[in-house]
């Protein structure tokens, strides 16, 4: 093509953005976008003489950006997520206009909720059409005007693309939130005209540098107070803490606090330590409960965690809190000194203001005081690890899905990516998996939507496909997604450079965490017609798209399972069939609260609650007796 269009600008300026990977579905709406990924990416994008200020090509790549066909835009859009968690880097998305970009809007709340940055291309009818009802016309600003609240905006003119896209990345880089960006068809097909110093005519460009935001010294000084009075100290560390771990680490260590993690934060803390009790919350352990419900000082670090009937009672605690982001501050606990800014320095500030007051000799008490709840935490946390390995080890019929997690835990690969997928599996390896230091764990955290960890492992996989990848999904989750996904798996092993992409399947027939939720809320029994599932075979469905399938009905199995499955020279699906009646007991005293109501619900099932019923005593049981 001789002349270059205003789709080239949109290639040209996503490399300018370093984006080298667009996740999508076609559609007329954006085949003018289409066109120009596919010549971007055979290198002949018609750049050719192309001068303008703000269209010049000038010191961008020859390379391509490769566009990465989802079987489902909502799909695309979770694979966009994914490459922002596991990258750091902008995930971005594209999708023709209607039922395209309908389908979107999961994936994009997904973004929202766990806060990511991802931008938006969608298509829309050509401006001479819109308003008169057109086919697939509906009105895209309207649809995105709330997942999309920081930044929405439709092209009107080609002038204004360079400047609406730039600002689209700043935004989503800025606010750590999805953007959206609406090309009309003809938009997208129009020339790229020279862009002119004049009234009217913006010129922007691609850059965005993170601002180094620190509290302001008085803050400091009054969190360090609260700080240096405690005794009993709490860390409860979230995705914030990210790239603040040492930091995290070395005032813990000066403060003899314990340590747990929001489910977001997991991924952030090095499990093996004697005082990190593992994640809190519904889901999390029991030396997390000890520790949020026993202490008399709270550190919160970038979490914005829900659970907030697992936090110490208001006014158990005195609370200090950090986070990047200001309007999270106090979200969730009565804190008494909120401190806006980056974690790994903040920390280190008050580290430095904690030194000289621990020295004096007046300290010396609260040390000693210090040094027994850090033993009475360390404690807990060997208990808690005895239980869930003998919760592991329970007999079910036929496999504990505990204990399909905890074989995992020692054979994941240092290098290993993992995806998690939404529902009963997320309790599992909240409870079970002890990830290698450095490894990545992501979920749809926020939102909680089922179907994300087949595309946010394969988003994982094109980022680093050099790195084993590990997916942890509920048939339900697969039968919503992963199915489909699985295609794409097929379609694009055989480029990476590590074929290990392991998906794990637990095939228990039955939508387990909603039943559970609805034994435990709503004292209601299990209703078949909604929570049953049917059956599929997954493993033979994996062979059949040329993977490898194993299929396992027995615990004796699972180890050869997983040796199996990540030795493979191919993509590997294990599938376990897995007992349903594994109760999701909270931690006590909040798991003790919500007995009475399990117990009605199972009475009102009959036999067919038996083993529930069974397993939820056997449970309630062994935190008892390790209370």
């Amino acid at each position: 093509m001789a002349d270059r269009l205003v789709a080239d600008v949109m290639v040209e300026r996503l490399k300018a953005w370093g984006v080298n990977r667009v996740f999508g579905y076609s559609g007329d709406g954006i085949n003018g976008f289409m066109g120009a990924l596919r010549r971007s990416a055979e290198g002949g994008n018609g750049t050719e003489g192309s001068s303008g200020t703000g269209f010049s090509s000038a010191g961008v790549e020859s390379t391509g950006v490769e566009f990465v066909q989802a079987r489902h835009e909502e799909a695309a859009a979770f694979m966009a997520v994914g490459h922002a968690k596991y990258t750091g880097q902008v995930g971005v998305v594209t999708s023709t206009q209607g039922p395209g970009a309908v389908h979107l809007l999961n994936g994009l709340y997904d973004a929202k909720l766990d806060s990511v940055p991802v931008v938006a291309i969608i298509g829309q009818q050509s401006r001479t059409v819109l308003g008169s009802a057109y086919m697939q016309e509906i009105d895209l600003l309207t649809l995105f005007k709330d997942v999309a609240a920081q930044f929405a905006q439709m092209v009107s003119t080609p002038e204004q693309l360079p400047m609406v896209l730039d600002r689209a990345f700043r935004t989503a880089l800025e606010t750590r939130t999805p953007c959206v960006v609406i090309v009309p068809h003809d938009i997208q097909s129009a020339p790229a005209p020279e862009l002119e110093q004049k009234h009217g005519i913006v010129v922007t460009a691609p850059e965005w540098q993170p601002a180094r935001v620190l509290p302001h010294e008085d803050d400091l000084g009054r969190a360090a107070e609260v700080l240096r009075a405690g005794s009993e100290v709490a860390f409860l560390v979230g995705q914030g803490a990210k790239n603040a771990q040492a930091e995290v680490l070395a005032l813990a260590e000066q403060l003899d606090a314990g340590i747990t993690t929001s489910l977001l934060g997991k991924p952030y803390m090095d499990e093996t330590l004697p005082f990190a009790a593992g994640t809190m919350g519904h889901l999390g352990s029991t030396a997390s409960a000890h520790l949020m419900g026993n202490c008399d000082t709270l550190l919160i670090i970038g979490s914005n965690d829900p659970w907030t009937e697992f936090y110490p009672k208001p006014g158990a605690a005195r609370a200090v809190q950090v986070d990047i982001d200001g309007r999270k501050v106090g979200n969730r606990y009565p804190i008494e000194v909120g401190l806006v800014g980056d974690a790994a320095e903040t920390l280190g500030r008050l580290a430095d203001l904690l030194k000289g007051a621990d020295a004096q000799p007046a300290a010396q008490p609260r040390a000693e005081a210090r040094k027994q709840w850090r033993a009475e935490v360390e404690e807990q946390v060997r208990s808690w690890r005895s239980l869930s390995e003998e919760r592991s080890r329970v007999p079910a019929s036929p496999v504990n899905p505990e204990l399909v997690v905890r074989e995992l835990s020692g054979r994941l690969p240092g290098n290993a990516q993992v995806s998690v997928d939404v529902g009963s599996c997320v309790y599992w390896y909240a409870r079970q998996l002890v990830l290698p230091p450095g490894v990545p764990a992501h979920l749809s955290g926020t939102l909680a939507s089922m179907g994300c960890s087949v595309p946010y492992g394969l988003a994982a996989k094109l980022a680093s496909p050099d790195r084993p990848v590990v997916a942890l999904a509920g048939d339900g989750a697969m039968q919503m997604a992963g199915i489909a996904e699985l295609v794409t798996v097929a379609h694009r092993w055989r480029q990476w450079a590590d074929p290990r992409f392991v998906v794990c399947v637990f095939n228990n027939r039955d939508l387990a965490e909603v039943t559970w939720e609805q034994r435990e809320n709503e004292s209601e029994p299990r209703f078949p017609a909604s929570q049953e599932i049917p059956d599929f075979p997954y493993a033979g469905y994996a062979e059949l798209l040329g993977l490898t399938g194993i299929r396992v009905d027995s615990p004796e199995q699972l180890a050869g399972a997983w040796d199996r499955a990540l030795a493979a020279e191919r993509p590997a699906l294990i599938e376990v069939l897995t007992d349903p009646d594994v109760p999701l007991l909270p931690p006590f005293p909040a798991g003790a609260e919500k007995l009475e109501d399990m117990r009605s619900a199972l009475s009102e099932e009959g036999g067919s609650g038996e083993g529930a019923a069974a397993l939820l005593e056997a449970y309630a049981g062994q935190e008892v007796q390790g209370s």
